[in-house]
């Protein structure tokens, strides 16, 4: 299980400071809520006066006027006490709402910008979680427990201000044990918190297992996986139960310890003021109203201990959540835009490794591609093919050397202008739970007219005109309302409608059947048409008309040349072609 290092006091004082920063823009509202929590106490701690007062009206004075006067009373204050209640609900509601939308597209924000070397390293059911269960906590954090911190806190020290003023002393003997429940609740936090992050990395790898058999549910299918994902599940689920129940444990073990060493109080509290009633020093009044305030102030008090464990739960998901928000984005690049370059390309001694890895991915990879020709890039898995496209709409950015786009690095370019050049079919097509019309969109500035005409030259149009929807119909999840074939289409009619200078080609026809493939390779020619175009080849006898063809092996260019020059040669490419073409 991932465990995380402790926090110290005043971390948890900046956590606390900052998550309390999304509840300024509502503050009004927010006060609104503390105001209606202070009601709220000054009622409930009144009720003792209320007590002594009808008690001594009656049975010492004799009063005839509290018999109307004490239900008319006890119901004005507890209609007080309600509107305070509503008003911290609702307020308070209102605002954890706002600060869970407001963390929720924060996060999500950010982690569309971090750079792909965090996801490389993350897996999405921690980050799922980040968005859904620890978003939660934090609202409660600083909404639920904020008021209620608030509400009982002002309780007690009004209650043990009015018992102070009924009788000094006996309030101070109630008040011996405070030092130790104090340390007892201190010393719970650092379990609480231990307890915290293990309740939510599991939720994280609960979420990670569940998503992961959702995903693949054919593939599970197939292979008679399910008992297996189960087993899997139960892992994760019983590793959540596990870390909830030792917290659980915790809180639950707190309340009665501290119960018990008040009751110690308690019991030598109602000792002495028993004597002092039957010595005559106590009024009935007096006696009843001060008993009943004591053992009623257990209720706040309990409430103000029972937040212990759900505030460190969210001190802890802020934590997360922020070490998350102080990810370094993804670099932006320079100021320079431009709306179309012309598509010179060139890698001057380029190396590049991943975090984490033992080898290069690329050494000293060096080549030039002039506007309009078609690179492939050729070797077994591994090579560093998909290393190469990756550099250039800076998905990562070379350890060493340069890659340049019409003499310019990359990294003067925009990242926003310098992603607008390029157009990208990738061989594992990747659709949104959305219609075909907003899958070829996606996100890019376009008529429906200059839709339909991309659907149309990608043969989008040939299936979707049987839909009864035509392109307004769903996809579902993930394409999987559609063919391979036909999600091959539509990403393609997304490169078309780009209509960029740079076009990046991984395998783009492997999915089609022969028609498919035959009617897309017409309409790939027009698109490479003036175009600077990299093919990630798995299929030599697919590139053997490019300009120029890479030979990678090991993340280093061991042959460069046309299929003619490469074939004559008899080196690593004439291999690789006689290999396919036996098979």
């Amino acid at each position: 299980m991932n465990t995380r290092p402790l926090k110290t006091d005043a971390a948890s004082w900046r956590t606390a400071r900052r998550l309390f920063g999304y509840v300024r823009p509502y503050r009004a509202i927010f006060i609104g809520g503390i105001l209606g929590a202070i009601l709220f106490a000054a009622v409930s701690s009144s009720i003792g006066a209320m007590t002594q007062l009808f008690l001594d009206g009656t049975f010492l004075r004799q009063d005839p006027r509290m018999l109307a006067l004490a239900p008319i009373g006890l119901v004005a204050l507890f209609l007080v006490r309600g509107v305070g209640d509503y008003t911290q609900s609702y307020c308070m509601g209102y605002v954890g709402r706002r600060v869970v939308a407001a963390v929720r597209a924060d996060s999500f924000g950010h982690m569309l910008d971090l750079p792909l070397a965090h996801y490389d390293r993350s897996d999405a059911g921690s980050l799922l979680s980040r968005i859904t269960y620890q978003s939660e906590l934090v609202a409660q954090t600083v909404t639920d427990l904020a008021v209620t911190a608030v509400r009982e806190s002002l309780t007690i020290i009004a209650t043990f201000a009015y018992l102070f003023w009924l009788n000094a002393g006996l309030t101070a003997l109630a008040l011996v044990t405070v030092p130790a429940i104090a340390w007892l609740v201190h010393s719970a936090h650092a379990r609480f918190r231990r307890y915290s992050y293990d309740v939510q990395h599991s939720v994280a790898d609960l979420t990670s297992t569940t998503k992961e058999a959702l995903d693949a549910p054919r593939t599970v299918r197939v292979y008679n996986a399910t008992g297996y994902r189960r087993e899997l599940f139960d892992v994760a689920n019983n590793a959540n139960r596990r870390a909830n129940m030792r917290l659980i444990r915790a809180r639950s073990m707190l309340n009665p310890v501290i119960q018990l060493v008040a009751a110690i109080a308690v019991s030598g509290v109602l000792y002495v003021a028993t004597k002092q009633a039957v010595h005559g020093t106590l009024t009935v009044g007096q006696f009843t109203a001060f008993l009943v305030m004591l053992l009623g102030v257990s209720q706040p008090i309990r409430g103000l201990i029972g937040i212990t464990g759900p505030l460190q739960q969210g001190l802890a998901a802020g934590e997360e959540l922020f070490a998350l928000l102080d990810e370094p984005p993804e670099p932006r690049g320079g100021a320079t835009k431009t709306r179309r370059t012309r598509g010179d390309v060139e890698f001057r001694a380029v190396d590049l490794r991943y975090a984490g890895a033992e080898a290069a991915a690329l050494s000293d990879v060096s080549f030039r591609v002039s506007h309009g020709q078609t690179v492939a890039l050729v070797g077994r898995s591994g090579s560093g093919k998909t290393s190469i496209v990756s550099l250039l709409p800076r998905f990562y950015d070379p350890t060493a050397g340069s890659v340049t786009l019409d003499g310019l690095d990359l990294r003067n370019y925009d990242l926003d202008a310098l992603r607008s050049q390029i157009s990208f079919v990738a061989q594992d097509v990747v659709l949104f739970n959305d219609s075909i019309r907003s899958n070829i969109r996606l996100g890019w500035t376009a008529t429906d007219a200059e839709i339909e005409h991309a659907a149309e030259r990608a043969h989008v149009l040939e299936f979707a005109r049987e839909l009864p929807l035509g392109l307004d119909a769903p996809v579902g999840d993930r394409g999987i309302l559609l063919s391979g074939g036909q999600k091959q289409r539509i990403s393609i009619a997304r490169a078309l409608l780009r209509d960029a200078p740079l076009l990046i080609l991984d395998e783009a026809t492997s999915a089609l059947d022969a028609h498919s493939e035959a009617l897309i390779t017409a309409s790939l020619d027009e698109l490479r048409r003036d175009r600077t175009t990299f093919v990630v080849a798995h299929r030599i006898a697919t590139v053997e008309n490019a300009d120029l063809i890479l030979v990678l092996r090991n993340g280093c260019l061991v042959e460069v040349g046309t299929h003619e020059e490469l074939i004559t040669r008899g080196g690593e490419y004439a291999g690789l072609h006689r290999a396919q073409f036996d098979a």
